[in-house]
């Protein structure tokens, strides 16, 4: 148990050091989208690209896993369409809780991932990466049209952005280097190395410098039940299929942990652009990133 504590406690720390950063404004308030930006389109790529490319994927049950974190996430949604009727929402607060149930944050997830497991964690990780992000893609996007109004083109740009996604093309490219045994050039594997390295850490100040608190004060009662599903429930069900599927070891860990994560900041980008409650998402990102404090060591030690 201390040594998952000990593994996960940094990562906390950075996302707080991130915070601190930003409420002490020791960095210009510009910084932080470009950094978001780097750390999306370059660095985290540069990680799931090297890591998938040189990665040993034998004996990682990777289908088995994959269908374990699709079917955690297809419940929760299911459960919470079928639930729609009786949550006393309007549109596009039932889009922020949806999103805020099933999108995770990557960030958290891969670094995470690499302090319990190096780098058959990040493999696992970028795996569930490639499998989730599509899926929660889709069904916010449908969600949001359906209740948030917005219209059939909004759908449609962000379908097509899905399949331009940077970290879903850098593990598809990473896998195709592995899989054809060309691997990563000597000159740029160096390169991609170091870009990877400042992946992590760049993302989790990221993380903790958007955090809303005042945003989190004023959300009312509809916070801590979505924070349920998506730091309690959708794990459960996930360690569930898992059982279910077979997957056992540090694969199992990982999956769980991958469903244990906080909200996705991103889930925040598309509310706005689709007509959903932004204001209450904010909020459901910044309390699942501090419940996970306690939520995340909990869920890799049970999983284990």
């Amino acid at each position: 148990m201390s040594g998952v504590v000990g593994a996960l406690a940094p990562i906390f720390l950075l996302i707080l050091l991130g915070y601190v950063i930003r409420r002490l404004k020791l960095l210009e308030a510009g910084f932080w989208e470009p950094a978001e930006r780097l750390t999306y389109f370059v660095l985290f790529p540069a990680l799931l690209l090297e890591n998938m490319a040189t990665a040993e994927l034998r004996g990682l049950q990777v289908l088995p896993m994959a269908a374990a974190l699709v079917g955690g996430v297809l419940v929760v949604a299911g459960l919470l369409i079928s639930l729609r009727p009786r949550l006393g929402l309007n549109g596009p607060a039932f889009t922020s809780v949806f999103q805020g149930a099933i999108r995770p944050n990557t960030y958290v997830g891969l670094a995470a991932a690499a302090a319990l497991s190096s780098e058959a964690g990040i493999t696992l990780a970028a795996i569930s990466v490639a499998t989730v992000t599509p899926l929660v893609n889709v069904l916010s996007v449908v969600v949001l049209a359906r209740h948030a109004g917005e219209a059939e083109a909004s759908t449609g740009r962000t379908l097509a952005s899905i399949a331009r996604n940077p970290l879903i093309l850098a593990v598809a490219g990473g896998a195709a280097l592995n899989w054809t045994g060309i691997g990563l050039p000597p000159v740029v594997d160096p390169v991609i190395d170091i870009l990877g390295r400042a992946a992590l850490p760049l993302g989790l100040l990221a993380v903790g410098a958007g955090l809303n608190i005042p945003a989190a004060r004023t959300a009312g009662r509809t916070l801590l039940p979505t924070a349920g599903l998506k730091l309690v429930l959708l794990p459960g069900l996930t360690w569930l299929a898992c059982l279910a599927f077979g997957v056992e070891g540090v694969t199992r860990t990982i999956a769980v942990l991958m469903s244990a994560l906080p909200t996705s900041a991103s889930s925040y980008i598309l509310a706005r652009q689709m007509g959903g409650d932004h204001g209450l998402l904010a909020a459901i990102i910044t309390v699942t990133t501090l419940l996970a404090i306690l939520t995340l060591p909990a869920a890799a030690i049970l999983a284990g």
